[in-house]
């Protein structure tokens, strides 16, 4: 029966070898975008329905539709606001 015995240092270079892994893994793959429906994006800019409309029309917003709802990148959504407050 052979025995191996683990030392301090035997573990310390496997956790830098596993956290290695992991932030490469994390690295590889796209991040989860947080979306929002129309009335969110309507009460965070203020804005009624129709100048929701206009945004996407003009291209300010670019939504997706999924099954009749319009979904909104909540990054472009939060980028809107200073250009919503100075328009009011």
């Amino acid at each position: 029966m052979n025995i191996d015995f683990l030392t301090k240092n035997d573990l310390l270079i496997y956790k830098e070898e596993l956290l290695a892994e992991i932030r490469s893994l994390n690295a590889s793959q796209p991040r989860k975008q947080e979306v929002l429906r129309s009335a969110d994006v309507r009460q965070i800019l203020s804005c009624s329905h129709a100048t929701l409309q206009n945004l996407r029309i003009t291209g300010a917003l670019k939504p997706t539709k999924i099954g009749g709802t319009w979904y909104y990148s909540a990054e472009e959504v939060y980028s809107q606001l200073p250009k919503m407050n100075a328009s009011n």
